[in-house]
């Protein structure tokens, strides 16, 4: 059983129209809802590869069946602490070129209570788990070095912990030395105080992150695809898409496709073959975060891996 932390859940809004223009009047072609937080998109993601899943996040009481209706769906098992407040709302603006403008709700801020059920209920689930995934940004209320103590408990009940957060729940967390981290170049180079600007910079990057303790780190580069250093290699993987529906959402299931690839020991390129045809296959399609199998599987052959000089 994977089981991922994805404590801020919230509600994804999916409007599509001609065009958007600040400070006019915008009107809407279609509207969409679907539950959504990064750790939902890491969570059905999961599933979607034919893997145990559950997640811990929030809940209200508008959209507990919403929520729990669709993971059930989707074969994830959704533990649900429940909010008096409103879930954040997560909106995003397609137009008909494909240009994407996201809004993302800060989301509640949550009592002591809430916080320390939601930590309860996720010490629970790992005891029966074989991999923690902490995913996305924290609700407003927890410390930012929630993630590092998890990693650390995490490490102590001999899981593997994969983080994907930025800023200091991300720098804290690193400290923590988890198994796998993937921020993107702008929070690489945040992290490290060195631009990211280009593979080969990608690269000395994860090199760095490796000798500071973390396993299996992975720099995505939008278009350009992702690179990861194991120890042993540095790897380049990349998958050139003809058209894209809506990739928000595509780092997520990127992050599925590694915690997959790991719990079935899968090599290092196999496993970024892998994730980047994950998050390939979210941007299919006009839901945020959720692939479909035959899709991934189809676009598993056509990544380019390269393993790159030392």
């Amino acid at each position: 059983m994977i089981t991922v932390a994805g404590f801020n859940t919230a509600i994804d809004r999916l409007v599509t129209l001609d065009s958007f223009t600040l400070g006019e009047v915008q009107r809407a072609n279609a509207v969409q809802n679907y539950p959504g937080g990064k750790g939902v998109h890491v969570a059905q993601t999961i599933a979607a590869l034919g893997e145990p899943v559950q997640l811990v996040g929030l809940v209200d009481g508008p959209h507990r069946n919403f929520i729990a209706r669709r993971m059930s769906e989707r074969g994830v098992l959704f533990h649900g602490v429940e909010i008096k407040d409103e879930l954040r709302q997560c909106l995003a603006l397609r137009e008909r070129d494909g240009r994407m403008t996201e809004v993302l709700d800060p989301g509640p801020l949550l009592s002591r209570a809430v916080r320390d059920q939601l930590l309860h209920t996720l010490g629970r689930a790992m005891d029966a788990s074989a991999a923690l995934v902490m995913s996305g940004s924290l609700p407003r209320g927890f410390e930012a070095d929630t993630y590092a103590q998890l990693t650390r408990q995490g490490a102590a009940a001999g899981l593997p912990c994969f983080v994907d957060a930025s800023g200091d729940a991300l720098r804290l967390a690193v400290a923590a030395m988890p198994y796998l981290i993937k921020p993107n170049g702008d929070e690489a180079a945040q992290l490290l105080g060195s631009a990211v600007t280009g593979i080969d910079a990608a690269a000395a990057l994860a090199r760095v992150l490796h000798a500071g303790g973390v396993a299996r780190p992975v720099v995505t580069l939008g278009a350009k695809g992702a690179v990861g250093y194991d120890g042993h290699g540095a790897w380049h993987a990349v998958l050139q898409l003809e058209h894209s529906e809506n990739a928000v959402g595509s780092g997520d299931c990127f992050l599925a496709g590694l915690v997959v690839a790991q719990q079935r020991g899968w090599a290092f390129d196999e496993a970024l073959r892998l994730a980047v045809a994950c998050g390939a296959a979210n941007a299919l399609h006009e839901e945020t975060g959720f692939v479909r199998r035959a899709d991934v599987e189809a676009l598993r052959a056509r990544v380019e891996v390269t393993r790159l000089s030392a």
